[in-house]
């Protein structure tokens, strides 16, 4: 458990304290972006398997008997987390890297990114919360609070760091946009157009998330169905 603490604490504390701070931009500045990149890749790598490590070898201790019922939310929840972490990654949008051209499109929130300009964070959000509350024992804690946290504080990081770097051109699309999903919606900036999306895409997340469904035993030992 102490490792697994300490994996969560490294992960999350290299994304918070170094990915959207002005830490980012003096290394870019001294080993240039793609020196930046690999470095920060290969801490996030080293942090990922460090995690996933430390939560298999961790002992299970159930904080509480989770009621039959946080199963079938869970699954539900983690439907929805596919959806909105397939689609976006399959979402050319100037929140990812190398899509700062989209910035200067007539129109740049298309598809998803009218309901969130951050789609796979949220999905990795959802997919977090629904584990937590399928699995109340003290590994899953760690391990899952950890990613949610970094996917909560992932999109107003990311934001920072898009407007220190684009300035101006930032602006008319995080107008348009907002990180909470529908907010912009909601409040008269965008509209919803499903039809943006494409039924393509749709269709990956479910498969995706019927293929992980059925492998889900042979990966982890249990079965995420009610």
């Amino acid at each position: 458990m102490t490792s697994l603490i300490l994996a969560g604490a490294f992960f999350v504390g290299i994304h918070v304290l170094i990915a959207g701070t002005r830490v980012r931009d003096l290394m870019v500045e001294r080993m240039g972006e793609s020196g930046y990149m690999g470095l920060f890749s290969l801490l996030s790598l080293v942090g990922l398997v460090w995690l996933c490590w430390a939560y298999a070898v961790a002992p299970t201790t159930w904080l509480f008997a989770p009621p039959a019922w946080t199963r079938t939310l869970a699954l539900v929840l983690v439907f929805f987390a596919f959806l909105f972490a397939a689609i976006g990654v399959t979402t050319p949008s100037p929140t990812s890297t190398g899509g700062d051209a989209q910035l200067d499109e007539s129109e740049a929130a298309v598809g998803i990114l009218r309901i969130t300009r951050h789609p796979f964070l949220w999905g990795v959000a959802i997919w977090a919360a629904a584990h937590l509350v399928a699995n109340p024992d003290a590994a899953s804690l760690v391990l899952f609070a950890s990613l949610l946290v970094l996917a909560v504080v992932g999109p107003p990081s990311i934001d920072h760091k898009r407007s220190r770097r684009f300035g101006t051109r930032w602006g008319p699309f995080a107008d348009a946009t907002s990180s909470i999903p529908f907010a912009a919606i909601l409040a008269g900036r965008n509209h919803l157009a499903l039809s943006e999306i494409g039924f393509g895409r749709f269709g990956l997340a479910v498969a995706l998330f019927a293929l992980f469904l059925w492998i889900h035993p042979w990966l982890f030992g249990t079965s995420p169905l009610p």
